[in-house]
C-alpha cells in the first residue's frame, strides 16, 4: 500500500516502467518535489538518502500520467453546462482515475453558454487543473452532428470565433470544425494564427475536401511557428460524427488515413468497444502508427456512475448499460469510459500495451505542445505516474509529486 506524502518528499517507486513506447522491467521511479528526478534501470542507481520506498508486486506497471484531449466530464459534471462545482468533482475523479492531464470539452451551444464556459474554464486552466480547453464546434455540419443540437449549429462566423478566441484568453487549445462548410478556410487561418489547433470533425465532406483542409491547417500552424511535431491538426473521433469509407466514395476518412500515415495529422479514436470495433481500433494502430493516434475517451457526465438520465450541454441522454445515447434521436452521446480504460481496452483488442499507452501520452503531450512538461517518465517532466497491478486494476496516482488514490 502506498501512503501519502507531502510534495517535496523524495519518493522512490521500483518496478516495471513503461514509456515512451519502451518496457524497462527492473526499473525505478524518482521524484522530488512536483518533478521526476530519475527514470530507468535500478541497476546502478543509487538511493537518496532519506527517500521513501516503495517496492511493487510482480507485474505491476508504473505508467506516465494520462493526457485526455477530448472529455466532457464524469461523476455528475458536465463540462459543456459550465457549472463550477460539477466541473471540479469531475476533474478530481478524472485526475484520481489516472487521467492527470485533460482538456475540457464543450459542445456546440449559445454563444453565451459558450462564453460563460469559456469563462470558467480558463480559470480551471489558470490554476493549474486542466491543459486548456476544446470547442467542439459550433461550425459543424447538421448531416453529420451525432449529439451536438443542430438548433445552434451555423457556417463558420469569424466574428463570433475572434470573440471566443478572446474570452479564452490563450487557453483554447484546439476547435472541430466541418472543412466543406463555407468559411472554413478563413476560420482555418483565424485558428492557426491564434495558435488553435484544427480539428477536422462532425463533417460531411469529400475526401478531396478533407484532404485540402489537413493540408492548410498544417501550413497555417507551420507559418504560426509550430514545428513538425506540434504543427499538425488532429481529427475528431475518426469514423464517429462522419461518412463511413464506401469503395467508391471514400469520403474524409480516407484522407484522414493518408494524412495520419504521412504523419501529418493526428486521429483521435475513442476505443471504448462502443465508438468503435476492437478490430477497427488494431486496424488503424497497424495502418497509421501509434505516434499518430490519440486515445480519448468523450467521455461525459455519466462517466464513473451507474445507468440513468444524464445532461450534454443541452442534451438529455440515457445511459444503459454504459452506452449513452441521446433521447431525442438515439445517437451515440459520449463515452463513459476513463481513458485507463480506454488504454487497456485497446492493448486487449491487440495492440501492444507500450502503443497505447504512448497514444494516452506523449502523442497528446506533443500535440498540446507539453511534451517537456508531461506525457512520459523523464528526468524533469511533472511527477505524474499511474500505477496498475497485473491485472490492470488501478491502484494509485501520481500528480506533480503527490498521491491523489491509494
Amino acid at each position: 500500500m502506498i501512503t501519502p506524502s507531502a510534495a517535496a518528499q523524495q519518493k522512490l517507486i521500483y518496478g516495471t516502467l513503461l514509456s515512451d513506447g519502451q518496457r524497462i522491467n527492473d526499473g525505478v521511479l524518482a521524484t522530488e518535489g512536483d518533478r521526476i528526478s530519475y527514470a530507468g534501470p535500478a541497476a546502478g542507481f543509487v538511493p537518496p538518502t532519506g527517500a521513501v520506498e516503495t517496492r511493487l508486486d510482480a507485474g505491476s506497471l508504473i505508467l506516465p500520467g494520462l493526457i485526455d484531449i477530448h472529455n466532457h466530464g464524469a461523476v455528475g459534471g458536465d463540462f459543456p453546462g459550465g457549472e463550477e462545482a460539477g466541473a471540479r468533482k469531475a476533474i478530481d475523479f478524472l485526475h484520481s482515475s489516472g487521467t492527470t492531464t485533460l482538456l475540457a470539452s464543450m459542445v456546440t451551444a449559445s454563444e453565451e453558454d459558450l462564453l460563460r464556459g469559456i469563462e470558467l474554464y480558463v480559470r480551471l486552466s489558470k490554476e493549474g487543473l486542466l491543459a486548456g480547453i476544446h470547442l467542439e464546434g459550433p461550425f459543424l455540419s447538421e448531416a453529420r452532428c451525432g449529439a451536438q443540437d443542430p438548433a445552434f449549429l451555423r457556417a463558420p462566423d469569424l466574428e463570433l470565433a475572434r470573440r471566443l478566441i478572446e474570452a479564452g484568453e490563450g487557453k483554447i487549445v484546439t476547435m472541430t470544425y466541418a472543412p466543406e462548410l463555407e468559411g472554413a478556410a478563413a476560420l482555418i487561418d483565424l485558428l492557426t494564427s491564434h495558435g488553435v489547433t484544427p480539428s477536422l470533425g462532425h463533417t460531411d465532406s469529400d475526401a478531396p475536401t478533407a484532404a485540402g483542409s489537413l493540408a492548410q491547417a498544417r501550413e497555417g500552424l507551420a507559418a504560426a511557428g509550430f514545428d513538425g511535431n506540434t504543427g499538425r491538426p488532429t481529427v475528431t473521433h475518426l469514423f464517429n460524427g462522419m461518412p463511413p469509407m464506401h469503395h467508391r466514395a471514400p469520403g474524409p476518412v480516407a484522407a484522414c488515413l493518408r494524412a495520419a500515415k504521412a504523419g501529418q495529422a493526428a486521429v483521435e479514436l475513442v476505443a471504448d468497444n462502443t465508438h468503435l470495433d476492437p478490430q477497427t481500433v488494431l486496424t488503424v494502430f497497424e495502418l497509421v502508427g501509434a505516434k499518430n493516434i490519440l486515445l480519448v475517451t468523450d467521455s461525459m457526465a455519466a462517466t464513473g456512475l451507474s445507468d440513468g438520465g444524464y445532461r450534454l450541454g443541452p442534451a438529455q441522454v440515457s445511459v444503459s448499460q454504459g452506452v449513452a445515447t441521446l433521447d431525442s434521436t438515439g445517437s451515440i452521446a459520449g463515452g463513459t469510459a476513463t481513458l485507463l480504460q480506454v488504454v487497456l481496452r485497446t492493448a486487449a483488442a491487440g495492440v501492444p500495451l507500450e502503443d497505447a499507452v504512448l497514444s494516452a501520452t506523449a502523442v497528446p503531450a506533443t500535440v498540446l505542445g507539453l511534451s517537456d512538461e508531461v506525457g512520459g517518465l523523464r528526468r524533469g517532466l511533472r511527477a505524474d505516474g499511474v500505477i496498475i497491478d497485473a491485472a490492470g486494476e488501478l491502484k494509485s496516482v501520481l500528480r506533480g509529486g503527490n498521491w491523489l488514490r491509494n
